[in-house]
């Protein structure tokens, strides 16, 4: 390191710079809180949320400053003192929190929940930046990690923001109301602050290889926002409080007599002795003392003006974070190997440029022999299971196998190019063979690919350049639906297990089989296993299958239910039938016709039968004018009230509802009795008889049909003690949570948050055009979630995937930590 002062000097001074960020970013932080709560009142509701809501926007009014002014306070006596003995001991211990049984309070554990929610968000988005800064500050102070309560830990600002939340007033249901906005605006005020200090100690030359990450910004300041709390509106600060923003505590308050400000501290100029956007933190913070980035050496960071503050773009989309993410690792590993070995670099690069699978490199005579010899010695060596199903060779054997053979490979390789790929392939496998969460059983057909893959890596370097290399992509999806899948941890039969280890063992021969095809036998091998996927669950997993039954009935009524819908608001456009009838045939007929209909099939006699009421019932509800048209309604009206009934009870209606559904028609009837009802030409009754004869044939495409929740006449009536279908929960999910809802793949992990627990589920079947998605819990229950309201828990956080990154991009951070100790191996 170049600088003068001290490592731990220096590490100290990350720390004040990271508060100093988290402090500026917070008045916008607050006013985005407050414009949140603004637009969730604005929001058509029920009485009870508008009331709720109203509340959340009254109280976070009156306790802004107080919660703004507890945040800072908080912040300082971290800073300056870390967290006290008392505080920590109420705090949770990593490892420790519960080893001893404790009667613990409703109060306490709604604190936990709400604080480690916080800190999920705030990781979920800036982890990675987290995970550079936390190397840099234990580099700099010699240490393996930080402490649990270390000030840059995402759950100690959490519980400094919730603790502030409530000494200033704020309610718990309040913070649920507005935990969609507070998690958003948290999670990117923190990733600002790690990028900003990772910034600072790169331009101190603090672990400079470790990549400073793309950082997007954009202005926080909304251009029609109007002057809020911290403006001296009277929205919170009253006129002439607040010093520089902070209720009065001024930046020698807040940092103490070490330099940050002390007597030249400015106050903000705001009105009334506050300060308005563009002031009070220009000032403040332009005369501060020696500090993070005002010692010698130190270039002032941009920025300063609240103003002018500016933060990041609003939160990526989930597949796009997960896919920059994925190529921001493998960009790192293609520049490590390319400082080691030029010509690597050179010939990823190439590939990038060229159609994939175009013009492969060759590999050298002596590698391909041996990688072909290793390949058979791998099969007969690391045999899978004995006749009693239990794996005959342990990881360590494995790894030593693959490492011995690693040692052969590299003496017959003919290039550094060719050395390298070999080293980085053995790491890559060494990684996915010791993860734990796949079964030992399984992951000697994970052993077996690392010679194809390697043949693959080493004709194909594109296999290091892009994340959608076949291969990868193969591997990461066995590796998504084996994760977790221990039959023993989760209580499912072991056929399951055995079914999908069956199809990887056939994969990985069809692999063995086919050496010399390069990515076109892991491309179909992929394709292959995706099929299989889809039919397992639907036809050989016990737990599965009845779920996927019972899914798929639901898809199809509730796809029929709106295609009947369409079809006769067609229909019955031009036709002058009363409003009650209309409606009904609308919003409960059609659901009976689709009922009927997957029950029996639309050519069925019972399926006729519900036809023939309904045009029963718009003849009965059209006006009769003379005594003989009067006495056939009631000649008729026993036998079609019994249709009626019968059909409303198939479709699951209660008789309650069902009693209420005939009053409404009782209506339209005496409507029609007392001639007040409209005539139906006798020749356009036989049209409407003969187009419900024949609907089927008018409905339109079942594919151009969206079932959306606005449209789902009524899911609960689905429910069953074998199919759960979520009705409620999440918060309003934006574009691209729909998307990525769409875009989650079936057999992968996931864990749900209902009902007051978590438990892991596995994705099990998508319906058409992913509208319904069905999953299946470790016990075999199976629930159904329409698109738009799995968007709503993804959007929450109430369903997260069990992985957090794909298992080759895991792999690939693995392999670069360990050339980042040691890159001699690449050519040893």
């Amino acid at each position: 390191m170049a600088q003068s002062a001290s490592p731990e000097t220096i590490a100290s001074q990350a720390r004040r710079l990271y508060t100093e960020e988290l402090v500026k970013g917070l008045v916008d932080l607050v006013q985005a809180a407050l414009e949140g709560a603004r637009s969730l009142l604005d929001k058509p509701s029920e009485h009870a949320t508008f009331q709720r809501r109203r509340d959340l926007l009254h109280g976070l009014n009156q306790g802004a400053q107080a919660w703004h002014r507890s945040i800072v306070t908080g912040l300082r006596q971290v800073l300056l003192g870390g967290v006290s003995a008392t505080k920590a001991a109420e705090w949770p211990q990593a490892g420790s929190a519960r080893d001893t049984l404790t009667l613990v309070s409703d109060d306490t554990i709604e604190l936990e929940i709400v604080t480690s929610r916080l800190a999920l968000a705030i990781m979920d988005r800036a982890s990675w930046e987290f995970a550079d800064l936390r190397s840099r500050v234990a580099f700099l102070e010699q240490r393996n990690e930080l402490d649990p309560h270390d000030l840059l830990r995402a759950h100690v600002l959490a519980r400094i923001v919730f603790d502030a939340w409530r000494a200033s007033g704020q309610t718990l249901d309040s913070w649920r109301e507005l935990q969609a906005v507070l998690h958003e605006e948290f999670a990117l005020l923190v990733e600002e602050a790690y990028h900003e200090t990772n910034r600072w100690l790169v331009a101190q030359d603090v672990l400079p290889d470790v990549d400073l990450r793309p950082f997007i910004r954009r202005s926080r300041t909304h251009p029609n926002a109007p002057l809020g709390w911290h403006a001296g509106t009277g929205m919170g600060y009253p006129a002439g409080g607040g010093g520089l923003g902070m209720g009065g505590v001024t930046d020698s308050q807040l940092f103490g007599p070490s330099g940050y400000g002390g007597a030249n501290a400015s106050p903000g100029a705001g009105p009334g002795g506050g300060y308005g956007p563009g002031q009070g933190y220009a000032s403040g913070y332009d005369s501060l003392g020696p500090g993070p980035g005002r010692g010698p050496g130190f270039t002032r960071l941009p920025g300063g003006a609240v103003g002018d503050e500016t933060r990041l773009m609003t939160r990526a989309a989930p597949l796009a974070r997960s896919r920059d993410h994925a190529e921001a690792v493998l960009g790192r590993l293609n520049r490590l190997i390319g400082r080691h070995v030029p010509q690597f670099g050179v010939s990823t690069q190439t590939l990038r440029l060229k159609a994939p699978g175009d013009v492969p490199t060759r590999l050298s005579p002596a590698l391909a022999r041996a990688i072909e010899t290793a390949q058979q010695g791998i099969k007969q060596r690391l045999a899978p299971t004995s006749q009693q199903g239990e794996p005959l060779v342990t990881t360590p054997v494995m790894l030593d196998e693959l490492h011995q053979r690693k040692q052969v490979l590299k003496k017959a390789a003919a290039t550094p190019e060719e050395r390298a790929t070999i080293e980085i392939v053995a790491l890559l496998f060494q990684s996915i063979l010791t993860e734990e969460r796949i079964p030992a059983s399984v992951r000697v057909w994970f052993a077996r690919l690392q010679m194809p893959v390697l043949r693959v890596a080493v004709t194909e370097p594109d296999f290091f350049a892009t994340i959608d290399h076949p291969a990868r992509r193969l591997i990461d999806r066995m590796g998504a639906c084996v994760m977790g899948f221990d039959t023993a941890a989760h209580g499912m039969a072991g056929s399951t297990s055995d079914a999908l280890e069956r199809e990887i063992k056939r994969v990985v021969q069809v692999v063995e089989a086919y050496p010399d095809t390069g990515r076109r036998v892991f491309q179909t091998v992929l394709t292959e296993f995706e099929k299989f996927l889809e039919h397992y669950f639907k036809n050989e997993n016990e737990a599965t299958k009845k779920g996927v039954s019972l899914a798929q009935q639901v898809e199809q009524r509730e796809t029929l239910a709106i295609q009947y819908t369409i079809e006769l608001r067609r229909m019955l456009n031009e036709v002058p039938v009363q409003e009650g009838v209309r409606q009904f045939l609308f919003h409960v007929w059609a659901d009976v016709l689709a009922t009927t209909a997957v029950r029996y099939g639309a050519p069925a006699e019972q399926t006729k039968t519900m036809k023939r009421a309904a045009a029963d019932l718009i003849w009965s509800a059209s006006a009769k004018v003379t005594r003989e048209e009067r006495a056939e309604v009631i000649r008729r009206l026993p036998l079609l009230l019994k249709s009626l009934r019968e059909g409303m009870a198939s479709a699951g209606m209660d008789t309650a509802r069902q009693d209420e559904q005939i009053q409404q028609l009782n209506n339209s009837l005496a409507a029609a009795f007392t001639a007040k009802a409209a005539v139906i030409p006798d020749d356009r009754l036989r049209e409407l008889m003969e187009r419900l004869e024949t609907l089927e044939e008018l409905l339109p495409d079942a594919q151009d049909v969206d079932i959306d929740e606005s449209m789902v006449l009524d899911l609960s009536g689905h429910q069953s003690s074998e199919l759960e279908v979520v009705l409620d929960g999440g918060s309003m999910p934006t574009p691209a949570m729909v998307a990525w809802a769409r875009e989650l793949q079936v057999g992968s992990w996931y864990m749900l948050d209902r009902g007051g627990h978590s438990e892991p589920v596995q994705l099990a079947w998508h319906g058409m055009r992913k509208q319904l998605s069905l999953f299946v819990t470790s016990q075999g229950r199976c629930v159904l979630f329409q698109q738009h309201r799995l968007a709503a828990y993804l959007q929450a956080g109430h369903l997260l995937p069990a992985q957090d990154e794909a298992l080759t991009v895991r792999a690939t951070r693995s392999a670069l930590a360990k050339l980042d100790v040691d890159a001699s191996r690449l050519l040893s």
